[in-house]
């Protein structure tokens, strides 16, 4: 880590719509890194995307340092800015970075900055630095790294550490002053901040891996022994000052996976997690008791009470060598303040109408390399419109797709999860099995270009869960496959329907008669289609053919399919169903090949017996014995359901 002028920019990811083509100039993304990462090492890019009215290049400082705060974990922090425009413009970029770490952490910085430029017509990004993070010495950046594991580097050395603090905040007050109750909850507030960083405050941190026969017994940690000024860019520093005379001096490494076998995972869902603890009640008499706490006490009779439920949910990043009471002070205590600050400019004008509902989640969206907090005001659902906005907010910033609900509370990490071996056990409370084209051989077309459904699905076939459907289920059974493909990708919350629900959705959308529950009459694609519209709210493409030896001709089309919209397709002809998970094209010879998930299947979910026995494979039109997968007397209906253009 030599600090130098010459050294290069280091990158582990590459900012995502990134398109400042015929932009004007201004600031397009911060830079993110962290103090455990070497210096200029940028782990994200986010867009700024609050600009001032009387500006459009002019960031609003204070609107995105609000939105950072929460959604920064503490462990990193903005190392600099991108701005669109020409080298000149380096030096806006590293005075907005600077401008909104005085804002964001309180302090200048003397630590360099990076201001990068990326051409309004090239598009490409080039990188300056200031070692004193002004721009009097701004240098341009020799060289850039993209760093090939990125993961790896982000997580080899690191670990999070979570605290979740429910508190409950009684607040009295004269019906005849209502501000007092402002008041009240503003001193209740500053009471507890002042409890966080008093001398005789209680922390107690232990492993969340409970699966481990040599699980590290739990270190306290007391007030007295945190320090709030410690530089954790200079780790060495601070483990070299310990004495090791008491437990806060052990590392976050103490509490590292000592029972990993293999090959680890590195991703925010395989750290180490900390579990961190306050233990109010462990307070004895202290500083802070002298500070006002929540009772506050009117004089009039008629003094009414208000409790005020709040429940904060801390994320944070450290390296593993990280001092534990440094942990706490420097990481999990500023992380408590901030979510108390952002939680209390959201009640105050609210608290004697109807109480907003705050809850913090932590997300890891696929492409992001680190978590993120997400702070959701949850009193009308999260369908309701205000919060369907403040998603696509979230996707705007990180840089997601506006056609995936990646950021809904259904994604959120689930620390509950039972971790075996380093990885985090996918199976939550479905027996079924899952994406069982995996690891399939492949399909015999040479040059082909494979395009496959996207996303978790499971696997629905005849006689599953003791109901005997042989002979008329096939289409029933596809459908409840691609139905448990939008449930895993969180499109949807309902359970996969049973025959007899969806026979149920035909009558009520009047489509079939009231005989027709519980009988034991085909569906085809057209009542797929209306199953999917009612119950997901999902449209269809269907694609007709009149011979399944049109079928190949297709190819093109289901490709584009697969490749564009990820879902899984029915298959429909003659009184024959099957899933299409995808196809393999070559399109100068023209030869193909349909990867068939075939729900006919009645064994048991041995995943071995379906892929040996051919229920889950590549099938060609025609075999290399000359026959026929798709009949060519029988017309088929191919249907494509479209992904919701949802967040």
């Amino acid at each position: 880590m030599a600090d130098d002028n010459h050294r290069g920019v280091r990158l582990l990811s590459r900012p995502k719509q990134l398109n400042t083509k015929g932009s004007d100039p201004g600031i397009h993304s911060w830079l993110v890194g962290s103090p455990f990462l070497p210096p200029l090492t940028v782990a994200s890019f986010l867009r700024c995307i609050h600009s001032l009215p009387s500006s459009s290049s002019s960031p609003d400082f204070l609107k995105e340092s609000e939105d950072l705060r929460t959604l920064l974990p503490k462990g990193f922090e903005i190392i600099g800015a991108v701005a669109s425009g020409e080298d000149s413009d380096a030096r806006a970029a590293v005075d907005a970075a600077s401008s909104l770490r005085k804002l964001l952490y309180r302090e200048g910085t003397d630590r360099p900055l990076i201001g990068a430029v990326c051409g309004s017509d090239s598009g490409d990004m080039r990188f300056f630095v200031s070692e004193s993070g002004n721009t009097t010495s701004l240098e341009a950046v020799p060289s850039v790294i993209e760093e090939r594991d990125s993961e790896k580097c982000l997580w080899e050395n690191a670990c999070l550490l979570r605290c979740e603090l429910p508190i409950k905040l009684p607040l009295y007050y004269a019906p005849k002053n209502p501000t007092d109750v402002e008041k009240a909850y503003v001193q209740a507030v500053e009471a507890l901040i002042a409890k966080l960083r008093d001398p005789q405050a209680v922390y107690m941190l232990e492993t969340t891996n409970k699966t481990s026969l040599d699980i590290p017994l739990p270190v306290i940690i007391r007030g007295v022994q945190l320090d709030f000024y410690a530089d954790l860019s200079k780790i060495k520093t601070l483990a070299d000052d310990e004495d090791g005379s008491d437990a806060s001096s052990l590392s976050c490494s103490y509490f590292s996976n000592r029972s990993k076998a293999g090959s680890p995972v590195f991703s925010a869902e395989n750290a180490d997690t900390i579990q961190v603890s306050v233990l109010f009640n462990s307070f004895g008499t202290s500083s802070a008791s002298t500070v006002p706490v929540a009772e506050y006490l009117p004089v009039e009779d008629e003094a009414r009470l208000l409790v005020v439920d709040i429940k904060l949910d801390v994320l944070c990043y450290s390296s593993r060598e990280l001092p534990l009471k440094y942990a706490v002070s420097s990481l999990i205590i500023p992380g408590l303040v901030d979510q108390l600050n952002t939680v209390q400019k959201l009640m105050l004008p609210n608290l004697l109408a109807q109480l907003p509902q705050p809850k913090f989640y932590h997300f890891s969206p696929s492409g992001i390399l680190h978590p993120i907090t997400v702070f959701y005001e949850l009193s009308f659902g999260e369908t309701e419109m205000k919060q369907v906005e403040v998603r696509r907010s979230l996707h705007s910033r990180l840089g997601l797709p506006y056609d995936r609900p990646l950021l809904r509370i259904s994604n959120a990490l689930d620390f509950s999860k039972v971790k075996s071996n380093g990885m985090i056990s996918l199976q939550k409370g479905s027996t079924l099995l899952r994406d069982v084209h995996f690891g399939i051989p492949s399909s015999g077309v040479t040059g082909g270009t494979v395009s496959l459904v996207q996303g978790s699905y499971e696997y629905f076939h005849y006689l599953h869960e003791g109901y005997n459907d042989s002979g008329w289920g096939c289409a029933y059974r596809s459908l409840q496959t691609i139905i448990s493909w939008f449930r895993l990708q969180n499109y949807t919350s309902i359970e996969v329907p049973s025959h007899r629900e969806i026979q149920q959705t035909l009558v009520e959308i009047g489509d079939k008669d009231p005989s027709f529950i519980g009988s034991r009459e085909w569906i085809g694609a057209i009542e797929l289609s209306f199953v999917l519209d009612k119950l997901l709210g999902v449209t269809c493409k269907v694609i007709n053919v009149r011979s399944g030896s049109e079928l190949p001709e297709k190819c093109r089309e289901l490709a584009l399919h697969f490749e564009n919209q990820n879902t899984p397709v029915m298959i429909g002809g003659g009184v024959l169903a099957y899933t299409l998970l995808g196809v393999d094209y070559n399109e100068a010879s023209g030869d193909c090949a349909f990867l068939i998930l075939d729900p006919h299947y009645t064994g048991s979910d041995d995943l071995k017996k379906i892929v040996n026995g051919g229920w889950c494979g590549w099938k060609k039109a025609v075999d290399n014995k000359g026959k026929n997968f798709f009949l060519h007397d029988k017309f088929y209906n191919l249907l494509l359901p479209q992904r919701p253009n949802m967040v």
